[in-house]
């Protein structure tokens, strides 16, 4: 057994590399404000109540000046200064609001919905019906606008919207549980979303609290993450990108997702996300999948060619060359049928540099003297194959953890590889990075694992011939 812990990745912003999001915005601006053609004006629009929208109103307006960071603490890498959104720095870009993007609901129509002696789930139906009437309207008259603002007011929230489990809490698992009960799911947040796809307007969903100090985080922080993702939205580019070296050949990651039907009762469905070193990205569905002797979904080999096929097919369409290296996440083992037709696809298109990761739940633990968690980037590895990361963990940037409970790490297990797994294991470092849906950088699963996540999460709730259309839909509609 060998252990060492991995640097942190540097990100690249427009002036200069450096590895927070938020300081390095603050200090060299986003990524893509190089480039000549962006938007640098954020049309909002917005559906709520007249209370809720005058509150976003207030709180947009804010959110364009400088906002102090929390005085009550010493971790001032942790809670930095939010730098204002305008066009001078930062974001080099500004919000622009306008009565002619609100749209108001009746605060009469949301009690009627909160105080209705029905269950759940016909409260979420009518929620939808609420919200998605202005949403289309918003989408088909005011063309300009580039992002639509739900805001949810508190007792509409707590009463469709809350959820019990937080899908970043340090309990999750790559797979799915199995004995959930078979009930049918409905999830007011994915199905709005998963409704509105079709107006190719992304939504960002935000309770009424959090546009208030009343809310448990900080401004600062609120703000770097609401604005964070605006931007990314809006603009359908990146905020950050990661480090590359020059020298190596040029590289892209799929990720190989699988999600259920809402009751549970239809066998996983397969997707496939593929991100270039950008982080741009296009979503692909793929067809019914099995499940295998390990209660773990899977492909036939046809499947597995196909959809890792029409994956490449659209990289190569986007970057007019095939990278000249291929990297699969899947969130279960490979199967001897899913390892020939991956590899398959890739020799038909000349791909040779391949490695096939698996990621898999594990029980295993490793403590550090003084009760203190692991440090965020602490590889251990058993052999060639089975390696544990920590991607959660002390981060000596923050100086402190910032989980709640003992952290786990991530199980990663190498199938085949043309790299070494201190690369392998450095990149996903890396890609945990790359969710521009929050500014802090310790998360947990990288983006090729989360953004399966969240897009089946969403899926779910789309007929099964529904096909993401890759040269509008992005990880942007979904997050």
């Amino acid at each position: 057994m060998q252990l060492e812990t991995l640097r942190e990745p540097d990100l690249e912003f427009a002036r200069d590399t450096y590895v927070c999001p938020r300081i390095g915005i603050a200090s060299f601006d986003v990524y893509d404000s190089k480039r000549e053609i962006r938007r640098d004006k954020i049309n909002i629009g917005a559906v709520g109540t007249e209370k809720g929208l005058e509150r976003l109103r207030v709180w947009l307006e804010r959110c364009k000046e400088p906002i102090a960071a929390r005085s009550d603490t010493l971790q001032r890498n942790l809670y930095p200064p939010f730098p204002g959104f305008h066009r001078n720095s930062g974001f080099r870009a500004e919000l622009v609001v306008s009565n002619e993007g609100f749209k108001s609901i009746l605060a009469d129509d949301v009690e009627a919905i909160v105080t209705a002696e029905i269950p759940r789930e016909r409260k979420v139906e009518s929620a939808l019906e609420l919200y998605r009437r202005p949403i289309e309207f918003l989408a088909r008259n005011r063309r300009a606008i580039d992002v639509i603002v739900c805001v949810l007011p508190d007792a509409l929230y707590d009463a469709v919207a809350k959820e019990k489990e937080d899908l970043e809490a340090e309990t999750e698992t790559i797979a799915e549980v199995e004995d959930e009960p078979p009930d049918v799911e409905t999830n007011f947040r994915r199905a709005l979303k998963a409704s509105s796809l079709h107006l190719e307007k992304p939504l960002q969903i935000i309770r009424e609290q959090s546009l208030t100090d009343k809310a448990p985080q900080d401004a600062a922080s609120r703000a770097w993450n609401f604005c964070t993702a605006l931007y990314y939205k809006t603009n359908q580019t990146v905020p950050w990108r990661l480090v590359t070296d020059p020298n190596e050949p040029r590289v892209c990651f799929v990720g190989i997702g699988f999600f259920r039907s809402r009751d549970r009762q239809v066998t996983h469905s397969s997707l496939a996300q593929i991100f270039d070193e950008l982080g741009n990205n296009v979503i692909l569905r793929g067809g019914q999948a099995y499940q295998g002797e390990d209660r773990r979904p899977h492909l036939k080999q046809e499947q597995a060619e196909v959809l890792l096929g029409r994956a490449i097919d659209d990289y190569i369409l986007a970057n007019e060359t095939a990278p000249a290296r291929l990297v699969i996440h899947k969130t279960s083992l490979f199967t001897n049928e899913e390892r020939e037709g991956f590899l398959n696809s890739c020799a038909s298109r000349n791909i040779r540099r391949v490695d096939l990761v698996a990621f898999v739940d594990t029980a295993s633990r490793a403590f550090r003297t003084k009760q203190y968690p692991p440090l965020r980037g602490t590889h251990i590895s058993f052999d060639d194959m089975c390696h544990l990361l920590y991607t959660r963990g002390s981060v000596p940037f923050y100086r402190t953890y910032t989980g709640l409970y003992i952290p786990q790490p991530l199980e990663i297990r190498i199938d085949r590889s043309d790299s070494s797994a201190e690369k392998i294991c450095r990149e996903i470092l890396g890609l945990t990075k790359m969710n521009w849906n929050t500014t802090r950088f310790d998360g947990k699963y990288p983006i090729t694992l989360l953004c399966a996540r969240k897009v089946g999460e969403i899926m779910k709730y789309l007929p099964p011939d529904y096909e993401p259309n890759p040269e509008i839909i992005n990880y942007g509609y979904y997050m």
